[in-house]
Protein backbone atom coordinates (compact mmCIF):
# COMPACT_ATOMS: atom_id res chain seq x y z
CA UNK A 1 0.00 0.00 0.00
CA UNK A 2 3.06 2.37 1.06
CA UNK A 3 4.53 1.34 -2.40
CA UNK A 4 1.35 2.59 -4.50
CA UNK A 5 1.33 5.78 -2.55
CA UNK A 6 4.83 6.48 -2.95
CA UNK A 7 4.30 5.60 -6.92
CA UNK A 8 1.16 8.36 -7.02
CA UNK A 9 3.45 11.26 -5.20
CA UNK A 10 6.08 10.70 -7.83
CA UNK A 11 3.39 10.08 -10.69
CA UNK A 12 2.60 13.68 -9.43
CA UNK A 13 5.38 15.18 -9.08
CA UNK A 14 6.80 14.39 -12.61
CA UNK A 15 3.51 15.34 -13.69
CA UNK A 16 3.95 18.88 -13.09
CA UNK A 17 4.97 21.21 -16.26
CA UNK A 18 8.94 21.32 -16.77
CA UNK A 19 9.54 19.22 -13.78
CA UNK A 20 10.95 16.36 -16.23
CA UNK A 21 13.41 19.47 -17.61
CA UNK A 22 13.97 20.30 -14.05
CA UNK A 23 15.38 16.75 -13.31
CA UNK A 24 17.64 16.46 -16.45
CA UNK A 25 19.01 19.77 -15.98
CA UNK A 26 19.52 19.14 -11.63
CA UNK A 27 21.63 15.75 -13.12
CA UNK A 28 23.34 17.95 -15.49
CA UNK A 29 24.49 20.62 -12.71
CA UNK A 30 25.23 17.50 -10.86
CA UNK A 31 28.25 16.12 -12.80
CA UNK A 32 29.44 19.59 -13.61
CA UNK A 33 30.22 20.21 -9.99
CA UNK A 34 31.87 17.34 -9.57
CA UNK A 35 33.73 17.68 -13.02
CA UNK A 36 35.15 21.12 -11.79
CA UNK A 37 35.77 19.50 -8.00
CA UNK A 38 37.81 16.73 -9.64
CA UNK A 39 39.83 19.28 -12.02
CA UNK A 40 40.28 21.75 -9.38
CA UNK A 41 39.68 20.55 -5.59
CA UNK A 42 40.13 24.57 -4.69
CA UNK A 43 36.34 24.60 -5.99
CA UNK A 44 34.74 22.86 -3.14
CA UNK A 45 36.56 25.15 -0.77
CA UNK A 46 34.19 26.79 2.05
CA UNK A 47 34.91 30.41 0.45
CA UNK A 48 34.65 29.56 -2.69
CA UNK A 49 31.27 27.77 -1.94
CA UNK A 50 30.24 30.70 -0.10
CA UNK A 51 31.05 33.17 -2.85
CA UNK A 52 29.44 31.07 -5.79
CA UNK A 53 26.17 31.05 -4.37
CA UNK A 54 26.27 34.76 -3.74
CA UNK A 55 26.90 35.47 -7.36
CA UNK A 56 24.13 33.16 -8.32
CA UNK A 57 21.45 34.62 -6.29
CA UNK A 58 21.19 37.94 -8.38
CA UNK A 59 21.04 35.64 -11.57
CA UNK A 60 18.21 33.42 -9.51
CA UNK A 61 16.37 36.78 -8.52
CA UNK A 62 16.21 38.20 -12.50
CA UNK A 63 15.59 35.07 -13.53
CA UNK A 64 12.22 34.70 -11.34
CA UNK A 65 11.14 38.37 -13.45
CA UNK A 66 12.24 36.80 -16.74
CA UNK A 67 10.15 33.55 -16.30
CA UNK A 68 7.09 35.63 -15.03
CA UNK A 69 7.15 36.97 -18.32
CA UNK A 70 8.43 34.21 -20.71
CA UNK A 71 5.78 31.76 -19.09
CA UNK A 72 2.97 34.73 -20.42
CA UNK A 73 5.00 33.63 -24.09
CA UNK A 74 6.71 37.06 -23.94
CA UNK A 75 9.97 38.70 -23.32
CA UNK A 76 11.41 41.49 -21.11
CA UNK A 77 14.65 43.11 -22.73
CA UNK A 78 14.82 45.98 -20.33
CA UNK A 79 15.85 44.22 -17.19
CA UNK A 80 19.71 45.02 -17.59
CA UNK A 81 18.58 48.63 -18.17
CA UNK A 82 15.88 48.45 -15.18
CA UNK A 83 19.20 47.00 -12.97
CA UNK A 84 21.34 49.84 -14.16
CA UNK A 85 18.75 52.76 -13.75
CA UNK A 86 17.76 51.24 -10.16
CA UNK A 87 21.00 51.37 -9.30
CA UNK A 88 22.21 54.93 -9.92
CA UNK A 89 19.22 56.00 -8.15
CA UNK A 90 19.31 54.51 -5.50
CA UNK A 91 23.20 55.44 -5.05
CA UNK A 92 22.68 59.15 -6.59
CA UNK A 93 20.02 59.70 -3.56
CA UNK A 94 22.04 58.09 -0.81
CA UNK A 95 24.87 60.15 -1.83
CA UNK A 96 23.10 62.96 -1.63
CA UNK A 97 22.45 62.42 2.34
CA UNK A 98 18.82 60.49 1.87
CA UNK A 99 18.24 58.15 4.17
CA UNK A 100 19.11 54.78 2.58
CA UNK A 101 15.81 52.66 2.95
CA UNK A 102 13.79 55.79 1.72
CA UNK A 103 16.15 55.58 -1.37
CA UNK A 104 15.43 51.56 -1.48
CA UNK A 105 11.41 52.48 -1.68
CA UNK A 106 11.97 55.54 -4.36
CA UNK A 107 13.69 53.15 -6.50
CA UNK A 108 11.12 50.39 -6.37
CA UNK A 109 8.54 52.98 -7.08
CA UNK A 110 10.52 54.32 -10.49
CA UNK A 111 10.95 50.74 -11.50
CA UNK A 112 7.36 49.04 -11.25
CA UNK A 113 6.26 52.40 -13.32
CA UNK A 114 8.71 50.77 -16.18
CA UNK A 115 6.77 47.26 -15.77
CA UNK A 116 3.70 48.95 -15.91
CA UNK A 117 4.71 50.20 -19.06
CA UNK A 118 5.73 47.19 -20.75
CA UNK A 119 2.68 45.58 -19.56
CA UNK A 120 0.38 48.79 -21.29
CA UNK A 121 2.44 49.16 -23.89
CA UNK A 122 2.77 44.84 -24.79
CA UNK A 123 -1.15 43.91 -23.58
CA UNK A 124 -3.02 46.72 -24.41
CA UNK A 125 -1.29 48.91 -27.04
CA UNK A 126 -0.52 45.61 -28.62
CA UNK A 127 3.25 46.39 -29.63
CA UNK A 128 5.25 42.99 -30.27
CA UNK A 129 7.16 42.54 -26.17
CA UNK A 130 10.21 42.59 -28.14
CA UNK A 131 10.00 45.98 -29.90
CA UNK A 132 8.41 47.22 -26.40
CA UNK A 133 10.65 46.41 -24.08
CA UNK A 134 13.77 47.16 -26.52
CA UNK A 135 12.38 50.72 -26.15
CA UNK A 136 12.12 51.01 -22.55
CA UNK A 137 15.46 49.46 -22.22
CA UNK A 138 16.73 52.20 -24.26
CA UNK A 139 14.85 54.53 -22.07
CA UNK A 140 15.92 53.23 -18.47
CA UNK A 141 19.12 53.28 -19.82
CA UNK A 142 18.87 57.02 -20.54
CA UNK A 143 17.52 57.41 -17.15
CA UNK A 144 20.98 55.97 -15.54
CA UNK A 145 22.82 57.88 -17.80
CA UNK A 146 20.81 61.61 -16.98
CA UNK A 147 20.53 60.57 -13.16
CA UNK A 148 24.25 61.90 -12.20
CA UNK A 149 24.81 63.82 -15.59
CA UNK A 150 26.50 61.15 -17.62
CA UNK A 151 28.79 60.05 -14.31
CA UNK A 152 28.96 57.40 -11.99
CA UNK A 153 27.55 58.50 -8.97
CA UNK A 154 30.27 59.18 -5.59
CA UNK A 155 30.36 57.02 -2.77
CA UNK A 156 27.06 56.15 -1.30
CA UNK A 157 28.86 57.10 2.20
CA UNK A 158 29.25 55.82 5.68
CA UNK A 159 25.46 56.03 6.60
CA UNK A 160 24.36 53.71 4.30
CA UNK A 161 26.49 50.73 5.82
CA UNK A 162 23.32 49.04 7.16
CA UNK A 163 21.81 48.79 3.63
CA UNK A 164 25.12 47.33 2.22
CA UNK A 165 25.62 44.31 5.34
CA UNK A 166 21.45 44.10 4.54
CA UNK A 167 21.66 43.18 0.97
CA UNK A 168 25.45 42.19 0.78
CA UNK A 169 27.58 42.36 2.91
CA UNK A 170 26.01 40.67 5.82
CA UNK A 171 25.48 37.32 6.96
CA UNK A 172 22.51 35.86 8.83
CA UNK A 173 23.34 32.21 10.48
CA UNK A 174 26.15 31.88 8.60
CA UNK A 175 24.78 32.77 5.07
CA UNK A 176 25.36 35.96 3.09
CA UNK A 177 22.13 38.00 3.21
CA UNK A 178 21.98 38.07 -0.90
CA UNK A 179 21.62 34.61 -0.58
CA UNK A 180 18.65 34.93 1.28
CA UNK A 181 16.61 37.69 -0.76
CA UNK A 182 16.72 35.68 -3.39
CA UNK A 183 15.18 33.05 -0.93
CA UNK A 184 12.91 34.91 0.05
CA UNK A 185 12.13 36.17 -3.43
CA UNK A 186 12.10 32.76 -4.78
CA UNK A 187 9.19 31.49 -1.68
CA UNK A 188 7.34 34.39 -2.55
CA UNK A 189 6.40 34.01 -6.42
CA UNK A 190 6.76 30.26 -6.66
CA UNK A 191 3.95 30.24 -4.07
CA UNK A 192 1.84 32.87 -6.38
CA UNK A 193 2.95 31.15 -9.54
CA UNK A 194 2.20 27.27 -8.41
CA UNK A 195 -0.66 28.56 -5.72
CA UNK A 196 -2.65 30.99 -6.76
CA UNK A 197 -5.05 32.14 -9.80
CA UNK A 198 -2.73 35.05 -10.61
CA UNK A 199 -0.23 32.05 -11.35
CA UNK A 200 -3.16 29.60 -13.21
CA UNK A 201 -3.61 33.24 -15.51
CA UNK A 202 -0.03 33.53 -16.35
CA UNK A 203 0.61 29.97 -17.70
CA UNK A 204 -3.14 29.97 -19.09
CA UNK A 205 -2.00 33.21 -21.41
CA UNK A 206 1.12 31.52 -22.45
CA UNK A 207 -0.47 28.13 -23.23
CA UNK A 208 -3.55 29.79 -25.49
CA UNK A 209 -3.62 33.61 -25.31
CA UNK A 210 -7.11 33.20 -27.07
CA UNK A 211 -8.42 30.35 -25.11
CA UNK A 212 -7.61 32.08 -21.67
CA UNK A 213 -9.31 34.92 -23.05
CA UNK A 214 -12.59 32.98 -24.00
CA UNK A 215 -12.29 31.33 -20.49
CA UNK A 216 -12.52 35.71 -18.68
CA UNK A 217 -8.62 35.77 -18.02
CA UNK A 218 -7.86 39.51 -17.77
CA UNK A 219 -5.35 39.64 -20.12
CA UNK A 220 -4.08 43.36 -19.58
CA UNK A 221 -4.03 42.56 -16.17
CA UNK A 222 -2.19 39.32 -15.80
CA UNK A 223 0.38 40.55 -18.00
CA UNK A 224 0.82 43.87 -16.92
CA UNK A 225 1.91 41.60 -13.56
CA UNK A 226 4.10 39.86 -15.22
CA UNK A 227 6.22 42.48 -16.11
CA UNK A 228 5.79 44.30 -12.69
CA UNK A 229 7.37 41.07 -11.24
CA UNK A 230 10.21 41.44 -13.59
CA UNK A 231 10.62 45.20 -12.56
CA UNK A 232 10.74 44.70 -8.83
CA UNK A 233 13.15 41.68 -9.30
CA UNK A 234 15.53 43.80 -11.66
CA UNK A 235 15.38 46.64 -9.47
CA UNK A 236 16.28 44.25 -6.32
CA UNK A 237 19.57 43.43 -8.23
CA UNK A 238 20.18 46.85 -9.08
CA UNK A 239 20.14 47.20 -5.30
CA UNK A 240 22.34 44.75 -4.84
CA UNK A 241 24.92 45.97 -7.37
CA UNK A 242 24.83 49.53 -5.43
CA UNK A 243 25.42 47.43 -1.95
CA UNK A 244 28.43 45.45 -3.65
CA UNK A 245 30.21 48.39 -4.86
CA UNK A 246 29.00 51.33 -2.95
CA UNK A 247 28.50 53.91 -5.51
CA UNK A 248 26.21 53.85 -8.39
CA UNK A 249 27.80 52.78 -12.14
CA UNK A 250 25.64 53.90 -15.29
CA UNK A 251 26.73 50.09 -17.27
CA UNK A 252 25.19 48.21 -14.29
CA UNK A 253 23.07 45.64 -15.53
CA UNK A 254 24.99 45.35 -19.02
CA UNK A 255 24.28 42.14 -20.32
CA UNK A 256 22.12 41.04 -17.46
CA UNK A 257 19.21 40.22 -19.71
CA UNK A 258 20.81 37.75 -21.25
CA UNK A 259 21.89 36.29 -18.32
CA UNK A 260 17.61 36.01 -16.78
CA UNK A 261 16.72 34.21 -20.17
CA UNK A 262 19.81 31.89 -19.77
CA UNK A 263 18.51 31.02 -15.75
CA UNK A 264 15.09 30.74 -17.58
CA UNK A 265 15.49 28.74 -20.22
CA UNK A 266 18.55 26.21 -19.00
CA UNK A 267 15.85 25.68 -16.27
CA UNK A 268 12.75 24.60 -18.52
CA UNK A 269 10.99 27.38 -18.71
CA UNK A 270 9.32 27.51 -22.12
CA UNK A 271 10.13 30.33 -24.69
CA UNK A 272 7.07 29.54 -26.56
CA UNK A 273 4.90 30.29 -23.08
CA UNK A 274 2.95 27.98 -20.85
CA UNK A 275 5.67 25.91 -19.54
CA UNK A 276 8.32 26.29 -16.86
CA UNK A 277 8.60 26.05 -12.94
CA UNK A 278 10.47 28.64 -10.89
CA UNK A 279 12.90 25.78 -9.33
CA UNK A 280 13.95 25.07 -12.83
CA UNK A 281 15.16 28.65 -12.76
CA UNK A 282 17.20 28.10 -10.09
CA UNK A 283 19.03 25.29 -11.25
CA UNK A 284 19.43 27.18 -14.72
CA UNK A 285 20.71 30.08 -12.74
CA UNK A 286 22.87 27.69 -10.71
CA UNK A 287 24.24 26.11 -13.84
CA UNK A 288 24.92 29.30 -15.19
CA UNK A 289 27.07 30.44 -12.33
CA UNK A 290 29.33 27.05 -12.07
CA UNK A 291 30.06 27.19 -15.65
CA UNK A 292 31.40 30.55 -15.04
CA UNK A 293 32.89 29.93 -11.62
CA UNK A 294 34.50 26.42 -12.94
CA UNK A 295 35.96 27.81 -16.14
CA UNK A 296 37.63 29.97 -14.55
CA UNK A 297 39.51 28.23 -12.42
CA UNK A 298 40.12 26.02 -15.91
CA UNK A 299 41.68 29.06 -16.55
CA UNK A 300 39.45 29.42 -19.61
CA UNK A 301 39.00 32.96 -20.98
CA UNK A 302 35.75 35.31 -20.41
CA UNK A 303 35.17 34.65 -24.16
CA UNK A 304 35.24 31.25 -24.31
CA UNK A 305 33.03 31.22 -21.16
CA UNK A 306 30.40 33.52 -22.81
CA UNK A 307 30.59 30.69 -25.68
CA UNK A 308 30.09 28.09 -23.91
CA UNK A 309 26.94 30.05 -22.21
CA UNK A 310 26.00 31.12 -25.39
CA UNK A 311 25.83 27.35 -27.02
CA UNK A 312 23.96 25.97 -24.09
CA UNK A 313 20.87 28.47 -24.17
CA UNK A 314 20.53 27.70 -28.08
CA UNK A 315 20.59 24.33 -27.19
CA UNK A 316 18.15 24.75 -24.50
CA UNK A 317 15.46 26.53 -26.67
CA UNK A 318 16.06 24.06 -29.82
CA UNK A 319 14.71 21.04 -27.68
CA UNK A 320 12.34 22.87 -26.08
CA UNK A 321 10.95 23.85 -29.67
CA UNK A 322 11.44 20.77 -31.08
CA UNK A 323 9.63 18.83 -27.92
CA UNK A 324 6.66 21.53 -28.35
CA UNK A 325 6.13 20.57 -32.02
CA UNK A 326 6.22 16.69 -31.55
CA UNK A 327 3.85 17.02 -28.76
CA UNK A 328 1.51 19.34 -31.29
CA UNK A 329 2.09 16.63 -33.92
CA UNK A 330 1.02 14.13 -31.56
CA UNK A 331 -1.90 15.92 -29.68
CA UNK A 332 -3.33 16.65 -33.85
CA UNK A 333 -2.52 12.55 -35.03
CA UNK A 334 -4.79 11.43 -31.47
CA UNK A 335 -7.56 14.19 -32.01
CA UNK A 336 -8.04 12.66 -35.86
CA UNK A 337 -7.42 8.97 -34.93
CA UNK A 338 -10.65 9.68 -32.24
CA UNK A 339 -12.46 11.51 -34.64
CA UNK A 340 -12.44 8.79 -37.15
Amino acid sequence: MEAIRKNEKIKKILAIRGMGQVITVTIGLLVMVLIFGILNPTFFSQKNVANLMRQIAPIIIIGIGQSYVLITGNIDLSIGSVIGMSAMISAKLMSMGVNPWIAVVLTLIVAQVIGLFNGQLISKAKLPPFIATLGTMTIARGIAQIVNNNYNTDSIGAGAEGFRDFFYYGRTFGVFNTIWIALVIWMIFNFILSKTRTGRHVYAIGSNISAAHLSGVNIVSTTTKAYLVSAFCASMVGLIQTATSGMGTMDAGTGYEMYAVAASVIGGVSTLGGQGILLGTVVGASIWGVLQNGLQFAGAPVAIRNIVIGIIVVVSVLLDIIVRSNQNKTRKRLKKEDAA
